[in-house]
């Protein structure tokens, strides 16, 4: 019986033209233009130097700036008045004054201020471009004294900060952010659609006629989701291809650790949004009762948002976040290479989380003899 089910199933998501399209174009725009629009990385920010010194410090000073990456130097305005209307204005981020004698108090061993403004329309972008500002403000400083001895003997007293950045050593903002992206296709892929081909058979009627026959409800279930299974473990693969092709990206632990905890997720989203499927009774209901989920669980993942930056009241509500524990999973086998021993506390959550939801979508299934 169950045979006949899963064949009807598969020719049932095969008929469907658009369905199939939409599993395999989907995934690949989800690779191609999510790693670049969604990227928290803060560069090219627009800045304005106001030079009233002119003097050599002052000019490398200027040069070392503009040679960074992170900034785009539009403008020298002639005062800091001007550099704030070009502020006003939209046209600078951010504006950097340098005092009239700041070679003279530098020789003179006096402390020397120069002004940082930025926009904070944006906080994100204000607060970034100002701290990069600083931090090569602080190393050319430390250039200048060590360059500029106190005696014969010895120079300026000094701290050198080595900086090891552990597990992404280029601070390569993809190699966090396509892990998760993958999540997101599962989450789509395996409780979105499964739901909504359960509720499009309750409007055409299909399902009511097998409700009268003796198929038990637990074989009905798996008859529907092991489609949904197989093509997001396939989508899964071919984001593993993706990422390795596109960006050079490929995890430092085993492929096999993921597909493993792959499954329990997968159980857990097809049983929640069965579970959604099961308490509507159209399309448009069931919709915007997922969408409504998916938005939350999306953003409550840490998928945009590192959930320590959360507050503490949202940190409670990402425990019972299953996206949030697989998202935990993969960036730990991409990034640092665990293995299932790392990986217990997430296993032993999705392992609860798959059990609640699959026997609430069970029971939750109405089916009348």
């Amino acid at each position: 019986m169950i045979k006949f089910l899963i064949e009807k199933e598969f020719k049932q998501l095969l008929r469907n033209s658009f369905l199939p399209k939409l599993i395999l174009i989907f995934p690949c725009m989800i690779m191609l233009l999510m790693p670049w629009a969604v990227n928290m990385e803060i560069k090219n920010v627009r800045l304005n130097i106001v030079d009233n010194d002119h003097s050599t410090i002052s000019t490398r000073l200027v040069e070392k700036i503009a040679s960074s990456s992170y900034f785009h130097l539009v403008e020298l305005p002639s005062s800091y008045q001007e550099a704030l209307a070009n502020i006003e204005s939209g046209d600078a981020d951010i504006v950097m004054e340098i005092p009239q004698d700041l070679e003279r108090d530098w020789t003179n061993g006096e402390q020397a201020h120069i002004l940082i403004a930025a926009n904070a329309t944006n906080g994100t972008k204000g607060g970034l471009g100002s701290s990069y500002l600083a931090t090569i403000v602080n190393n050319y400083s430390q250039e200048l004294r060590s360059e500029h001895p106190v005696n014969a003997t010895g120079v300026y007293p000094s701290i050198s900060l080595n900086t090891q950045n552990l597990f992404n050593p280029d601070l390569n903002y993809k190699l966090y952010m396509i892990p998760a992206l993958m999540v997101m296709l599962l989450t789509l892929i395996c409780g979105f659609l499964p739901a909504l081909n359960v509720v499009s058979e309750k409007e055409i009627g299909t399902i009511e006629q097998i409700n009268v026959t003796p198929v038990p409800k637990f074989t009905f279930i798996l008859a529907k989701l092991l489609p949904y299974w197989l093509v997001g473990f396939v989508v899964l693969t071919l984001a593993f291809a993706w990422a390795w092709a596109l960006y050079g990206i490929v995890p430092v632990g085993h492929f096999g650790v993921i597909y493993f905890f792959a499954i329990f997720f997968v159980l857990t989203m097809s049983g929640l949004g069965l579970v959604i499927s099961n308490y509507s009774a159209t399309m448009q209901q069931a919709m915007f009762v997922m969408w409504f989920f998916m938005m939350i669980l999306m953003l409550m993942s840490g998928l945009f948002t590192p959930v320590r930056s959360m507050p503490g009241w949202a940190q409670v509500i990402t425990d019972f976040n299953p996206l949030k524990y697989f998202m935990e999973v993969l960036r730990m086998v991409y990034l640092k290479g665990s293995g299932i021993a790392d990986l217990l506390p997430q296993l032993g959550v999705l392992l609860l989380f798959t059990f609640t939801a699959n026997v609430w979508a069970v029971l939750s299934y109405r089916k009348n003899h």
